[in-house]
């Protein structure tokens, strides 16, 4: 109903509603969110419509604030709206898969939007999340987690106990290695998120945007200076390195979901612990 009523989507209330609400910023690897989403996107694409009618239903929700000249930051804000726009209005894919910014993310948008949350994104590189509360409103809400080693994710696996977690992606102590790997040129990109780069790089989703296009022409440039990776001058924060991991926690999140009354006892496991 609050999506409806804000006149940001029609969702599908029996998809699974995945959620990333936070402060934009690179870290927080929204932007390695919107890679999965377009991934997901190109597979639904590519399915025949027997195939489409198996993929599971997902309705993938963005929201938070940016400082005002955080250019990158406002940079991903702008490709999720324009990957919204492509998503939301292609026939073939909008029944299985729906894309919304929400703006103004607020406590009132929070009361609406926490006990809606299936799953949870909370992906930020291992090592550099002081904490984060935001996926402790989720979990209190019901919500399970997809994420990282990182921050309080580490506390409320703990507690919660490891089921109720999707964790993918390199821990902590693995940086230096991966970092120390691409000087010598050995930072290889997943041919699937590959596909994702070529995609952007040809304006699937600028909207006809020149300008939008640079930005994101940018974004993907400097990803792929490999031998920076783990630097300002390269992927900063190994996007490239955990993106085959994520998929294989996103595809298990699909499987388990599958079974609705095994996901019903994760919630309330999850929910329950929370307690501590």
């Amino acid at each position: 109903d609050y999506l409806k009523t804000n006149n940001i989507l029609e969702a599908d209330v029996d998809s699974l509603f995945d959620c990333q609400f936070k402060r934009i910023h690179e870290y927080k690897r929204q932007l390695l969110n919107c890679f999965y989403i377009i991934h997901r996107y190109m597979m639904i694409k590519q399915a025949s419509p027997a195939e489409r009618a198996k993929i599971q239903k997902r309705t993938c929700l963005f929201g938070g604030k940016a400082a005002p000249a955080y250019i990158n930051a406002k940079t991903i804000i702008k490709l999720v709206g324009n990957i919204g726009e492509v998503v939301n209005n292609d026939p073939d894919v909008s029944p299985y898969l729906k894309v919304a910014f929400i703006p103004n993310y607020s406590v009132t948008a929070a009361q609406a939007i926490c006990p809606a949350s299936d799953i949870s994104e909370h992906i930020s590189t291992a090592g550099t999340e002081a904490s984060g509360t935001s996926n402790m409103k989720f979990v209190m809400n019901g919500g399970l987690i997809i994420g990282t080693m990182d921050g309080a994710n580490i506390e409320i696996r703990e507690e919660g106990g490891e089921d109720t977690m999707f964790i993918f992606g390199c821990l902590e102590t693995d940086v230096p290695g991966i970092k120390a790997k691409a000087l010598e040129g050995h930072y290889p990109i997943d041919p699937r998120l590959q596909r994702v780069f070529d995609s952007i790089k040809k304006g699937a989703f600028s909207m006809g945007c020149d300008i939008a296009q640079e930005k994101f022409n940018g974004l993907i440039q400097k990803l792929c200076n490999i031998t920076a990776a783990g630097t300002w001058e390269g992927d900063r924060y190994l996007l490239i390195h955990d993106f085959p991991s994520l998929l294989e926690a996103q595809e298990k999140v699909d499987k388990t979901y599958a079974d609705k009354a095994k996901w019903a006892s994760l919630s309330i496991q999850a929910a329950s612990s929370m307690a501590q």
